[in-house]
């Protein structure tokens, strides 16, 4: 195995494709993992606030990923950011099965949504009104 060439580089088409079932829906879905600007543009609506006022908001975390990689047949994308809350409502174990799918086509590993849920537990602050 030699050194890739930078057309050899943009020449190969590596952003996987993987065919979910869904039984909650009746059928089957397409799930396509993310390209690097993507998965930055995910962890990036994770996030609420700049500099030291921001914070993890997980609010939704799975659909946002589950509308950035459901395509059609054509491998475009299905839902638009704006539909995140609508798709938010279907069943959460329909969701979680497409985000595990999602997430490993996506190269989001379990350490990174460790991470994820670390950095939101630190920014959480204490709501219930006693220290």
């Amino acid at each position: 195995m030699g050194f890739l060439s930078k057309k050899d580089i943009q020449k190969v088409d590596d952003i996987q494709i993987e065919v979910v079932e869904v039984p909650e829906w009746g059928g089957s879905v397409r799930v396509k993992g993310l390209g690097g600007l993507e998965g930055d543009l995910y962890t990036k609506s994770l996030v609420k606030g700049k500099g030291k006022k921001a914070n993890v908001d997980l609010d939704n975390m799975t659909a946002k990923l589950v509308a950035r990689c459901l395509v059609d047949d054509k491998g475009k994308r299905m839902f638009n950011q704006m539909e995140v809350a609508e798709l938010g409502q279907k069943s959460a174990a329909a969701l979680k099965r497409i985000y595990k799918v999602a997430a490993v086509l996506s190269g989001i590993d379990e350490e990174e949504q460790e991470d994820i849920l670390k950095n939101s537990e630190s920014n959480q602050t204490n709501d219930s009104g006693t220290d």
